[in-house]
Formats: structure tokens, sequence, C-alpha cells
């Protein structure tokens, strides 16, 4: 079953951050405050989670990111959920990876002159950004794309907001964001109900407009950018990254403001 292009599926993760986080007021409330360098960090780890769901491909980018081992781990998903677009692609699968990216951000060390430190977060995020730098074709090779993981983890040391849970949100929104994205193709995903598919009823899989939403194999979507891999997708990406850039330069704008106002 085709697949939107790890690209795009990184692209869009990335745009929902900077957009989730535009929402709260200067990067956030006293209840999740955000300083610019932690914006900056949830996008990439939204990125890269972005792909995940695409770890039940055995072609995708999470395949070819470590030589045998990336084969053999989606190959082992692929199988355990049921093949690409099945099990991996639910909101059940979401909630799932959700919860182990809480457990790991629990994983902390008390380094000097830096203090409490998010290890565990550090750690997922090299992987994290190693996937999404790579969609992206930022760099060359495999090589290139696990250092900038290495260089974005220790960031995530020393810049990663206060509040521990900006990590699971950054990964929960990315892999709901990469559902979403298939979810706008004509492929679909698996219903909300899943492990339970329900099947539409005859009178409604007869109908063509109506099959398109709710397929016969029990699969939902709202085909508005035709089947995968379309131009209409490709726009939708191209679009996500210009605001992308755009996000960037206001980040990277307040936090040079901050700094000459601390300054003068």
């Amino acid at each position: 079953m085709a697949s939107v292009m790890g690209v795009n599926h990184a692209t869009s993760g990335a745009a929902v951050w900077f957009a989730a986080t535009a929402a709260l007021p200067s990067f956030g409330t006293h209840a999740y405050p955000l300083s610019p360098a932690g914006v900056l960090s949830g996008a990439v780890v939204c990125a890269g989670a972005a792909l995940l769901p695409d770890a039940d491909h055995h072609s995708g980018t999470i395949a070819h990111s470590v030589p045998v081992i990336g084969k053999l781990v989606t190959s082992g998903i692929a199988d355990t959920s049921g093949g690409h677009r099945h099990g991996f692609h639910t909101i059940l699968a979401g909630a799932i990876v959700t919860l182990l990216a809480v457990l790991i951000g629990r994983f902390t060390a008390d380094v000097p002159t830096l203090g409490v430190v998010p290890i565990g977060p550090a750690i997922a995020t090299i992987a994290l950004i190693c996937f999404a730098v790579k969609a992206r074709e930022l760099v060359p090779s495999w090589a290139a794309a696990w250092f900038i993981g290495l260089l974005a983890a220790a960031a995530v040391v020393v810049y990663a907001p206060d509040n521990p849970t900006w990590f699971p949100i950054a990964v929960g929104l990315g892999f709901l964001t990469h559902i979403a994205g298939d979810l706008l193709t004509k492929e679909g995903v698996p219903s909300p109900t899943w492990p339970i598919q329900i099947r539409p009823p005859r009178s409604w899989a007869r109908t063509p407009g109506l099959r398109a939403i709710w397929k016969r194999n029990g699969y939902i979507a709202v085909p508005v950018l035709g089947h995968a891999g379309s131009w209409r997708e490709a726009l939708l990406g191209s679009l996500l990254g210009l605001y992308c850039i755009y996000a960037i330069v206001i980040v990277v704008a307040r936090a040079a403001h901050v700094s000459l106002t601390a300054l003068g």
C-alpha cells in the first residue's frame, strides 16, 4: 500500500509543532513554558516522530537508518501489526508510543554544572532527528544524519524545557500527524476502533462518494490529496515547508530580541 512521502511527513510534524507552540502566548504559559530553543528542539523531535508509523514499512526511512538492524526492526513491527498501514497506523499505536515517550522522559541524570538533564529524551532524540534530517534530504548520508542527531541530543541536554511533558507531547503529536496525513489520501487508514474493523453496510459500499470515505475493508479516508505521492501532496508539503521556514525565522528573531534586551 502506497504511503505519503517521508519528507512530507517530517515537514508536517515540524509544522504542527510550530503551530501548536505558537498558539501558546510567548511560547507558553506558566503551565507550559517554552524557550525559543525548546520550540526548535520540539520541532525536530516532532518531525522525527512523524516518521515513526512507517516503521511498519520495509523500505521506509527508518528501515534504512541502520544497516541490517533497521530492516529487522521494521520487518518485526510489520509482522506484529499486520503490515504497512495496519495496526501501527492507529490511534491505539499512537497512545502506546506516547506512553513509551512518557517513560523515556523520566530517565534523567544529575550532571555537575548542568543539574538534572533529560538523558532519556536526549538518546531518543538522536534517532528521531536522524530520521527527520535524512527524510528531508538535508544531509547526503546516514552517517551525517546520525552525527546531526548526536549534536541535537547535546542541545536537548542543555536547552530542553524544564517541563518534562514537552517530549511525549512532541512524539505523540508527530505520530498522530503522520496518521492524519495518510488519512487525507485515497488509501486511508484503519478506523479509530482498530483492532475491531467495522465494515460499512452494502448500500454504503455501493455508493461511489461514500465508499471513498468508509471503505469496504473498514478503512476510513478524507481523500483530498488523492493517491499517496500525488501532486497535491507535494504542493501541501511545499506549503508546510515554507511555513516551517517562516516559523524558524520568527523563533530565531524572538530569541535574538530576548538576548539583546537582556544585554541592554
